[in-house]
């Protein structure tokens, strides 16, 4: 947000679109707001700093330099006897706005690390940086209030979607099991499950380092990094099953049943078990939107010709 255009909206000078542009700038986040209040506090004061006499000037820009608290070098107050209180007033707020905004700056307190936990359901939040993750069910998230330094680092245990701001000077570090995952800006998958670490990227390049090793990924591209196996092989990823607990839909696009099986245990907190070996290879082409896990069951019974026992707390496919 330019200065400039606050002043413009505090002197009523803007344009609708200017209005809206600035009215939801504030609304956007609390250091906005706080922000702005303390820019309009200082332009009201300037006002009444424009209008005393030119005796005065210095006496008031010495005031201004205390109520911040920010060193400030000695500067010369020269008279403006030819300007409108307006154009006074604008320079004094860019001045002492420009103070308090270092003074802020340099004392903010150290970022906090917050824990995002998702429990039993799917649970979506957005970072400082305006990054979103989507949790998925038992899965958290460890994360600073706010990013500083050169990098920006959080922590993951399960499975999250991750669709990361772009900040080329600012990579984003996500740290799991022992991988590290970096990337500028971009959208992936992340599913940390028995130690072995699992990145599915859908859009950018992301940087997976294991153990000394890096490779890079591209869109629909496809690591398993097993928890004791340094080889790092790249595979395409051939469906869009991963997505479920973002989209509510399992889509299986010549899938084998082994890895919707998989991923129906974990929707559904159950436990699935395929009896025959050779059932396990079979592939599915079907999407399954908002449909009960009997009803799935049912029509992959149907399709494959394959029997459904359900066994105190097993459920059998032979």
């Amino acid at each position: 947000m330019n200065d400039d255009l606050l002043v413009k909206y505090l002197l009523n000078e803007t344009s609708g679109e200017e209005n809206r542009l600035v009215e939801q700038w504030i609304s956007s986040n609390d250091a906005n707001r706080i922000y702005f209040g303390h820019f309009k506090s200082i332009w009201e004061e300037s006002k009444k700093l424009a209008m005393v006499s030119e005796a005065n000037e210095e006496e008031a820009w010495q005031h201004f330099k205390n109520r911040i608290q920010a060193p400030q070098k000695k500067d010369t107050v020269k008279p403006m006897k030819r300007m409108g209180w307006m154009r006074v007033a604008a320079v004094f707020v860019l001045v002492i706005g420009a103070a308090f905004l270092v003074y802020t700056l340099n004392n903010k307190p150290a970022p906090q690390n917050l824990t995002a936990s998702s429990g039993n359901s799917v649970l979506k939040d957005t970072l400082s940086d305006g990054s979103v993750v989507t949790l998925n069910k038992r899965s958290s998230l460890t994360y600073p209030d706010r990013f500083k330094g050169a990098t920006r680092t959080v922590a993951l245990k399960g499975e999250a979607f991750f669709d990361v701001t772009p900040d080329k000077e600012k990579p984003f570090t996500i740290q799991v099991n022992d991988v590290i995952v970096k990337v500028v800006g971009t959208s992936f998958n992340i599913r940390a499950d028995s130690g072995n670490t699992e990145v599915i990227v859908e859009t950018g390049i992301v940087q997976v380092t294991h153990k000394g090793r890096t490779v890079e990924l591209r869109p629909g591209e496809k690591l398993v990094v097993p928890e004791k196996d340094t080889a790092l092989a790249v595979q395409k990823e051939a469906d869009q099953l991963y997505n479920y607990y973002r989209s509510r839909e399992f889509v299986c696009d010549n899938t084998p049943l082994w890895k919707l099986v998989d991923v129906l245990n974990k929707a559904y907190n159950t436990q699935i078990v395929i009896e025959r070996n050779e059932l396990r290879g079979l592939h599915l082409n079907a999407t399954f939107s908002n449909e009960s896990l009997d009803r799935i069951l049912e029509i992959i019974s149907l399709t494959f010709g394959i029997e459904v026992e359900k066994k105190q707390d097993r459920i059998i496919l032979r």
